[in-house]
């Protein structure tokens, strides 16, 4: 069976995207994400060569959206974007409101 340039281009890619966000795990609850919403690189991030991990701490709905998030940790340039794209995701639907914590890594070279 060969492998085709595009089979390898799609594992880096599902490889990339799973080391870039952590799964959301709290008090050995878990929830699935359902649909994840990639964060926006800030231009001024980029040109000042930051990056790292932002730690949000993210209370989920029963339905599956993100009510509510806080910053545990995390570069103030990166933070914003990190929270933003995070309250547009939505997770496996639940019985009640639970928090996780959710971690977004962002790459100093900006990708």
């Amino acid at each position: 069976m060969a492998i085709t340039l595009r089979t390898i281009s799609r594992l880096l890619v599902t490889g990339c995207l799973a080391l870039c966000v952590a799964p959301a795990f709290a008090d050995g609850v878990h929830r699935a994400v359902v649909t994840r919403v990639a964060p926006i690189y800030p231009e001024l991030a980029r040109r000042m060569h930051v990056g790292g991990k932002v730690v949000l701490l993210v209370t989920i709905q029963a339905n599956g959206t993100v009510s509510a998030t806080k910053v545990e940790s995390g570069h103030a340039l990166l933070t914003a974007a990190a929270e933003d794209a995070v309250r547009r995701w939505r997770f496996a639907p639940n019985s009640d409101t639970s928090e996780s914590e959710v971690e977004i890594n962002f790459n100093a070279t900006g990708q």
